[in-house]
């Protein structure tokens, strides 16, 4: 009996649904450069910054968010573990010595030293990010798009996890914010980081995933439906503190319920028996970069650049006879010189790539360009979405910010799901998913710029849920195309698209046309009185910026937006058409 019970927990310390689930608690907070726009009021005035300055932190927290060079390095050099503690420090050290600056323990910083504490800080995300997709791609090769989904969604929703959180502590020093961004995270990710790791056995589907993954997703919508209902009442009402206490532990409540799928298959369900776990953990094919001892390096990848088209047509059991028999000739035309066989050059879609190799493909760039228009312009809307709303009329902007952030949580999930029913049960390229979420994307800008009334409401749920979908859909896609053994370095790259596309649409174009359309209306309306303010603002030196009222003051940036998503939207449709072949390959024998 105690040989049993020590078999069932030792199945549940290796069991992938655990892994997962310690991914899924690392990721929820792991998304500390969302509340830099709470933490940045008490950096400005502990420190006596402007707003300028304020500015170039924000610059070094996207940068630290999004370069994950390293991170993806030393995911492939070190344990998991390891990587986690790289980050789990960076982000300890990061955050930990700004908080000891803005509490006047140690002495104050130059602003660029700040920067670089920030920059840090924030990298140590890239760390909890990598780590946490490695490690469950890699258990569920199979279910690649509900599991980046719901990763990268908990990611979009540790904000308000941890805001929540935070409204427990009820300090009135600000500053205690800063010191909980810097130990809460750190602490969490030491207590898991040797949790989340690939595990041995079987990786296949399982006949009880489809119940696990119903009920992870059951989870995750009641979670963003319990988060937007709390943030919404917390800021319309000022509740008891016990409330806060009461409504944050049924939160907690909430993200600890997926440990029940681990513990119920390894202690009660889904029982598997040594023998058949080896039979199941085997691959179903073999990788098509490996051939057999003495086998000349041409064979298959060669014939699936060379064999008709309509052989890709054919049924799986069908295409692959077709494919020998080509092989068959192949070989023998080169027995006897009538060819000469060429090597290989790097491997093909499908298999596994480094950076390096995937850089000279033009999917990767495909990828790339699509994800910079697409995400680019929706991270535009998220940096203005303060603004623009403000220039619409409305007061609480803090609602749209809470509204966003849940419908972006929920695009990720949503994304991950629909684009996984789209591979899994029609063979087709994941990438018209995306296509889809930049369609919609596009539909949402042109609310904004015409700013129709509920146009706030629409465009943020649209923008939101398009915006979330690419998180979901793009890292699956590129692990399908370029294989998963450098997948964390393929990954950090795809991520430069998003500050690129912020700093481009975001820094240049809304800024910009903002500005000017501010400067027309102080014209316009209030010649002289702007001039005698600008005169006694230049005595006292105090910068006072200009603001915009009405759909003016976004229409053109959010036409070009809508603009740039339909392009995006061709790219994708371009890459669906040229990796039909590649998804037929993988997803079409199950379907046979």
């Amino acid at each position: 009996m105690a040989g049993k019970l020590q078999d069932r927990i030792g199945g549940f310390m290796n069991n992938r649904w655990l892994v997962f689930v310690a991914a899924m608690w690392i990721q929820s907070c792991a998304g500390v450069g969302y509340l830099f726009g709470s933490i940045s009021p008490v950096i400005k005035s502990s420190l006596n910054y402007n707003q300028r300055q304020v500015a170039r932190l924000g610059v070094a927290k996207d940068l630290g968010d999004s370069v994950g060079f390293l991170a993806g390095s030393l995911c492939e050099i070190l344990p998991l573990w390891g990587a986690l503690l790289v980050g789990a420090l960076q982000n300890l050290v990061g955050y930990g010595w700004v908080w000891l600056v803005i509490t006047g323990r140690v002495p104050v910083l130059p602003l660029w030293a700040m920067c670089i504490l920030i920059f840090v800080g924030n990298n140590g995300e890239t760390y909890f990010n990598t780590a946490a997709l490695v490690s469950c791609v890699q258990n569920f090769p199979k279910s690649r798009g509900p599991v980046v989904g719901i990763l990268k969604g908990f990611a979009g929703l540790s904000g308000a996890i941890l805001t929540q959180v935070y409204a427990v502590i009820h300090s009135p020093d600000h500053a205690s914010l800063v010191f909980m961004v810097a130990v809460g995270p750190a602490m969490i990710v030491i207590a898991l980081m040797f949790l989340v790791r690939p595990v041995g056995g079987h990786r296949q589907i399982r006949p009880s995933d489809g119940t696990s993954f119903t009920f992870i997703y059951s989870t995750c919508i009641l979670l963003a439906a319990y988060l937007m209902g709390v943030m919404l009442l917390e800021d319309l009402v000022d509740l008891n503190h016990t409330v806060v206490i009461a409504f944050t532990v049924v939160l907690f409540a909430l993200i600890l319920l997926p440990i029940v799928i681990p513990i119920s298959l390894s202690f009660f369900f889904d029982q598997v028996q040594p023998e058949e776990e080896a039979l199941l953990s085997s691959p179903q094919k073999p990788e098509p970069s490996k051939t057999e001892p003495g086998t000349p390096e041409l064979i298959l990848s060669e014939v699936e650049d060379e064999k008709p088209r309509e052989v890709d047509l054919l049924p799986a059991s069908e295409r692959q006879k077709r494919i020998a028999q080509l092989q068959a000739k192949l070989f023998q035309a080169a027995a006897e010189g009538a060819v000469r066989v060429k090597r290989r050059r790097g491997p093909h879609r499908g298999e596994d790539f480094t950076l390096t190799q995937a850089l000279i493909k033009a999917d990767f760039w495909l990828i790339f360009m699509s994800l910079l228009l697409g995400s680019g312009s929706g991270l535009t809307v998220i940096d203005n979405l303060g603004q623009m709303s403000q220039s619409l009329g409305y007061d609480n902007t803090h609602i749209f910010v809470s509204m966003i952030s849940i419908w972006n949580f929920l695009g990720r999930i949503g994304g991950g799901y629909f684009s996984e029913v789209i591979v899994k049960e029609y063979a087709y390229p994941r990438p018209i998913a995306m296509a889809a979420a930049q369609l919609i994307m596009a539909i949402g800008h042109v609310f904004f710029a015409f700013g129709w009334p509920g146009a706030m409401y629409i465009g943020t749920l649209l923008i939101g849920l398009g915006y979330g979908a690419h998180w979901a859909i793009v890292p699956a896609a590129a692990s399908e195309l370029f294989g998963l053994k450098k997948f964390g370095a393929l990954y950090n790259f795809l991520t430069l698209a998003n500050p690129a596309g912020s700093l481009v649409f975001s820094g240049l174009i809304a800024s910009s046309i903002y500005d000017r359309e501010a400067e027309k209306q102080a014209h316009g309306g209030h010649h002289h009185i702007l001039n005698s303010s600008r005169i006694i603002s230049s005595l006292l030196a105090v910068d006072e910026p200009l603001k915009c009222e009405g759909a003016i003051c976004f229409f053109l940036t959010s036409m070009i937006m809508s603009a740039f998503c339909l392009i995006a939207v061709v790219l994708s449709l371009i890459l669906v058409y040229r990796t039909k072949v590649v998804y037929a390959h993988l997803y079409g024998k199950s379907r046979t």
